[in-house]
């Protein structure tokens, strides 16, 4: 399966298919198809699985798009990021924020992942439920603005802002940290906690999310007296 990734800060994922080949999305997911396609709404995986998608922001169906003959499919951001590619082998998972599966290979598997710890399930950032998503196989995966990604090694760890992780190898380890110092929580603009990733495996972190965004627009709206 060829593709490109396309378009700067508002990136389409453009996949080249032969006949007979299928990738799967959430259900209405594809923006753009060249040539003739079809398309089928499914419960991938059955009920569980289909009600396990929905609780972690996906959709309850998923699409599969096969190729009646050569031609391209095209899957967009729902917010200016970036479009990242993995490719999973058996039995390999990655660990992601809700809302992040674009589209993938039919073989991709969609989870839940529940965090098992209350305090980072309140306050890392990523609520109790993110996406597991496991191989063999390719998926593409929607990251908020720009995507900056570290291999960390056994027991090394990241610290980050809550809600800035985006993907990470089911082999990390997520948890949450109070900030040290009243000085720090009341003047430090950087809030109660931070979120502290610990390797081994690949993380991937997020420039902007849409909360962020839209608390720093949020003065600029217009308000009813």
């Amino acid at each position: 399966m060829q593709y490109s990734i396309q378009g700067g800060t508002l990136p389409a994922v453009i996949i080249k298919l032969q006949p007979g080949e299928a990738v799967i999305s959430q259900a209405g997911g594809r923006t753009w198809v060249r040539g003739r396609v079809r398309a089928e709404t499914t419960g991938e995986g059955g009920v569980g699985r289909a009600l396990g998608r929905m609780f972690s922001g996906e959709s309850l169906f998923m699409s599969r798009y096969t190729a009646q003959e050569p031609a391209e499919i095209a899957f967009s951001s729902s917010f200016p990021g970036t479009i990242i590619k993995r490719t999973l082998q058996e039995g390999e998972s990655v660990i992601a924020q809700k809302t992040a599966f674009l589209c993938a290979t039919p073989e991709i598997e969609l989870e839940l992942h529940f965090q098992k710890k209350l305090g980072v399930g309140f306050f890392g950032g990523e609520g109790f439920i993110m996406q597991r998503i496991s191989g063999p196989g390719t998926v593409f995966l929607e990251i908020d603005g720009y995507c900056q990604e570290y291999d960390l090694a056994q027991k090394e760890e990241l610290t980050c802002d809550t809600g800035v992780l985006a993907l990470m190898d089911a082999s990390c380890k997520m948890d949450i940290r109070r900030v040290k110092g009243v000085k720090n929580v009341l003047f430090g603009g950087e809030g109660l906690f931070d979120t502290v990733i610990t390797g081994p495996g690949k993380v991937y972190l997020q420039t902007m999310t849409i909360p962020k965004l839209a608390a720093l627009m949020t003065p600029f709206l217009p308000h009813k007296n």
